[in-house]
């Protein structure tokens, strides 16, 4: 445990109706106990709450009421370890939200023996007093950034140990046979095979399945934690802003009939069925002579490169995708006819042989103006999203470019494993392999040393207080 005692605001900077002050360590109770005139802090029960002031006192010994300086009225919870977040004694003040006051409070606690805490230290403590492994502790910094109901799930089940209890079966299989083999190493001279070859094959393949599927869900829960990017693409006057006003509910961009409006890329999001989508409107696809409109133009192009689904508005053809079609080929794409309340106008849409020509698309008819299929299209977003990646908010999700990486490379040395198996490699380089496996796979939850700096990067991206 630490030896010294940290506090911090527990809530965001600015003015609000309530603030709370948290404090942690083995002073915790004793130091919010000596600015604390309410009841006698070190002899409550955990896990209660106790109404009283919070007095900047001029000497730590007792002085009446008069001679001190009253700071705010509050409420204190008093947590005792080991059932605490910290697994260490921790208290809370619950004390009017304004700056000043939360301030104040801090600086009374310093006096009296704590210390500012650095950002995510509370959560970095919880993690090397064992109280969670460190993919949990990540996933707090996730729950607490969530703007959907998506990424909300996925961090709420990674935080209750979702990632962690996948990655122990596996981690508990490969150590048995690392065992085993090592165990073959002190009996070398009698040449005995404890671990068995084909059952060791078998694992390898096994694993390899389930890390390859734990590594392919990151696609779906990177863009739920940051937005799904959508480039809606067209030619001119195709109706892409107009697109874009009635799916934010708002005049966002500039529509006119002119050709060529829409100049620059406009980015907004909005969240459906819980899954937040990054809609990008982008300046029409076309030839032209105007410098400006043509940088608008590579810019479309861009965003195109750069979106997993695009919408791509037309009227009379479907040229576009012929042009783009190398770039399309790894993306959701819905190919939708515009405008189809026009009047005076031929809107048959060939639907069969748009799907003949384009089987992987997704073909209807939209009206924003008379809102045909505009619901259907949100729908559809949400379905095709999930249909194309293959998993779910339910399932176990890697929004982690750490743990990504970390299975990746688990990957790679079991891949070793198996080719030295196929050469015959002795039992040494096989458990060498064997180890590095489980050194890639403990490093998502901290089951091995890690190294002082990556605790530093992953927990200076927490608020200060958490």
């Amino acid at each position: 445990m630490f030896k010294d005692t940290i506090c911090a605001a527990a809530t965001a900077q600015g003015v609000g109706a309530l603030g709370i002050i948290r404090i942690s360590g083995e002073e915790a109770i004793s130091i919010v106990n000596k600015v604390f005139k309410g009841k006698n802090l070190s002899k409550v029960e955990s896990h209660t709450v106790h109404y009283g002031f919070i007095v900047n006192r001029n000497s730590k010994l007792e002085v009446q009421i008069s001679q001190e300086e009253i700071i705010d009225e509050v409420m204190v919870s008093v947590f005792k370890a080991p059932k605490t977040f910290t697994a260490e004694d921790l208290v809370e003040i619950s004390c009017h939200g304004s700056p000043y006051i939360q301030q104040q409070i801090i600086e009374v606690l310093i006096k009296n023996g704590a210390r500012v805490a650095q950002p995510g230290e509370f959560t970095q403590r919880a993690f090397l007093n064992g109280r969670i492994d460190l993919s949990q502790a990540e996933a707090v910094a996730d729950l607490i950034s969530a703007e959907n109901k998506a990424s909300h799930k996925v961090a709420l089940n990674q935080m209750r140990g979702g990632i962690s209890s996948e990655l122990k079966d596996l981690r508990e299989e490969l150590i048995n046979f690392t065992a085993l083999i090592e165990l073959e190493l002190d009996f070398s001279e009698e040449d005995v095979e404890f671990a068995n070859r084909e059952e060791l094959r078998l694992l390898i393949q096994n694993l390899k399945i389930k890390i390859q599927n734990l590594v392919s869900t990151f696609e779906y829960g990177n863009a739920i934690k940051n937005g799904v990017p959508v480039a809606i693409i067209g030619k001119p006057n195709a109706g892409k802003s107009t697109l874009l006003n009635a799916l934010l509910n708002e005049e966002r961009a500039i529509v006119s009939d002119i050709a060529g409006t829409t100049r620059d890329t406009i980015e907004e999001t909005i969240t459906i069925d819980g899954i937040t989508f990054r809609f990008i409107d982008t300046a029409g696809i076309r030839e032209t002579e105007d410098k400006i409109e043509a940088i608008g133009v590579e810019r479309a192009k861009e965003k195109v490169e750069q979106a997993k689904v695009v919408i791509h508005l037309y009227e009379d053809d479907v040229e576009i995708l012929k042009e783009l079609k190398d770039i399309l080929e790894d993306k959701i794409v819905f190919n939708l006819l515009s405008k189809i309340d026009k009047e005076g106008h031929d809107r048959e849409l060939d639907i069969e042989s748009l799907e003949r020509e384009h089987p992987n698309y997704r073909h209807f008819g939209l009206s924003v103006k008379q809102n045909i299929n505009l619901d259907r299209l949100k729908q559809e977003l949400v379905e095709q999203l999930r249909s194309a990646i293959g998993v779910d908010e339910n399932s176990v999700i890697i929004t982690n470019l750490r743990h990504k990486e970390a299975l990746q490379n688990a990957l790679e040395t079991l891949q070793n494993v198996e080719t030295g198996m196929n050469i015959g490699l002795t039992g040494d380089l096989l458990a060498f392999h064997l180890r590095e496996t489980l050194t890639h796979i403990g490093s998502i939850t901290g089951q091995i040393d890690v190294d002082k700096d990556i605790l530093g990067t992953i927990f200076g991206k927490f608020c200060i207080g958490k």
